[in-house]
């Protein structure tokens, strides 16, 4: 064992215990941090405009502060962007986080002085968890890489601007530092692909220990590193690899390819950050879910996903919150955001501590039919799929067909990237249609019903969906294909643009 990870090992046990206290006092946390929030947030332009200076309790506020979106928060951020102070939080943002909205278009998140510790601490706690538990430090002896987007930041307005990741990585700890790759130059590559042969030249012979990053994007690193090596799995490049770290999509449909092209001996860890917040992470090995962080300057609603659309949807703290039913997550912030539908959906698989999964995207969902079928059911399906029939998915995407034009009955169409195929792709479809039926009763009752016909499955060929996100310009980074839409823009676009098989 190396001197760091001697040094890491008591550090990481003693940080395990302090996250422990804050996890055992959930709701006491949650009070806190709304009254800390309400008191800072009173003398803003948004506490002013909501009368923070009377709210009193969670019902003052639920009635004093609507739920919104990114729209509903532009015209405060627009005031921060024009020069004004004290507007969602006292002073200026430390930073902006540059995110792509599905409507909005670019949107600039605030990360004030407050926010950033949680932004760049949570990551390196969830590690510190795995080390507590498992006694395993040895990744901090050797080297880390992490695929993010470029450091470089922008100013707009006079703030700082740049993607999360490229924010975050001004903050890494020195003894983190020391060891990461890719280097300052490489990271700065804004081109995907010319920025992946940077990261290629740099890895190569090196003692690689820790890998960070989305896992479509890992996945491109691990075969182009295993093209060119010419080695079987990416434990053979790295015979010292321990950890992958991953977030931003659900894994379980990648676990297969991502065990084959690992090799053995590799643990996961997984977290859950956005750009308005660092919200959960995988503290345990041998427990299901995400440990919500419930200390971490958010203080947290949830609508149940069923209701949301309603005008004035019922609005729920942490403390009422039930396991099995889906809720869209809502943040308030120590970072100015109030009220604000983050667009994710969660679980939760425990209450003791508070553990969540996040199960899609509020706007990621089909009920072109009134089935509602959601991202967690159609990754839980084609998982179950796989472990039946065999096979490797790269990447997919679930889109209606209403108006089929071969006529007949309308459809759910599975868009499917394959690394290898199941060997009976028929018996694979029939079984994502029965496994989506068990998990949805309202698409089983439209099977059963012929309201709709089983699944059409329509292959995309090798780099199919690598070549689209490239072509809208989003390759590499932070960004994801979305697994599934009530429309059919990225069905028609993969249609147009990529050779079928």
């Amino acid at each position: 064992m190396g001197w760091k990870a001697s040094l890491i090992r008591p550090y990481a046990r003693w940080m395990e215990k302090r996250i422990r206290v804050w996890a055992e006092q959930p709701i006491e946390g949650q009070q806190k941090v709304f009254k800390q929030l309400i008191n800072k947030g009173e003398n803003t332009a948004f506490g002013r405009a909501h009368k923070f200076d009377q709210i009193s309790n969670y019902q003052d506020f639920t009635e004093a502060v609507p739920l919104g979106d990114y729209e509903q928060m532009r015209p405060w951020v627009d005031r921060i962007c024009a020069g004004e102070t004290d507007v969602l939080w006292p002073g200026k943002p430390a930073y902006f986080a540059k995110t792509s909205g599905t409507t909005s278009g670019t949107k600039l998140i605030p990360i004030s002085k407050e926010s950033l510790p949680y932004h760049v601490g949570s990551a390196r706690n969830a590690v510190f968890c795995y080390v507590a538990e498992t006694g395993n430090a040895a990744a901090f002896d050797g080297r880390m890489i992490f695929l993010s987007g470029s450091p470089e930041l922008e100013k707009h307005h006079g703030i700082p601007t740049g993607r999360l990741s490229g924010i975050v990585n001004h903050h890494i700890p020195s003894y983190v530092k020391k060891n990461q790759l890719p280097s300052w130059k490489v990271n700065c590559i804004e081109d995907w692909e010319t920025k992946l042969d940077a990261i290629l030249k740099e890895t190569q012979g090196q003692d690689l220990r820790l890998i960070g990053g989305i896992p479509s994007w890992v996945q491109m690193y691990f075969d182009r590193l295993l093209e060119i090596s010419g080695k079987a799995n990416v434990k053979e490049v790295f015979p010292n690899l321990q950890l992958y770290v991953y977030g931003g999509v659900n894994y379980a449909p990648y676990r297969a390819r991502f065990e084959s092209a690992l090799g053995t001996g590799v643990q996961t860890i997984e977290t859950y950050p956005a750009s308005e917040g660092f919200i959960a992470f995988q503290d345990r090995q041998d427990q299901e879910g995400l440990l919500l962080q419930s200390h971490a300057g958010i203080f947290y609603e949830f609508v149940e996903l069923t209701r949301l659309m309603e005008p004035s949807p019922p609005r729920i703290p942490l403390s009422e919150v039930k396991k099995g039913i889906n809720y869209a997550i809502v943040l308030n912030t120590n970072a100015g955001l109030w009220g604000y539908l983050i667009g994710d959906t969660v679980r939760f698989v425990s209450l003791s501590p508070y553990r969540i999964v996040v199960t899609g995207r509020t706007k990621h969902f089909i009920s072109a039919f009134g089935e509602h079928v959601i991202s967690e059911e159609v990754d839980g399906a084609i998982e179950h799929a796989l472990r039946q029939h065999g096979g490797q998915v790269v990447e997919f995407h679930v889109a209606p067909c209403v108006s089929p034009k071969e006529g007949g009955l309308p459809y759910h169409e599975w868009w499917v990237e394959f690394e290898q195929e199941p060997a009976n792709i028929e018996a694979f479809c029939v079984e994502i249609d029965r496994a989506l039926c068990t998990r949805n009763s309202y698409y089983k009752d439209l099977i059963e019903g012929k309201i709709l016909r089983p699944l059409v499955l329509r292959k995309v060929s090798q780099g199919g969906f690598q070549r689209y996100m490239k072509s809208i310009g989003k390759l590499g980074g932070q960004n994801k294909v979305p697994r599934l839409a009530d429309n059919r823009l990225l069905a028609d676009a993969l249609e147009k643009e990529l050779r079928l098989e």
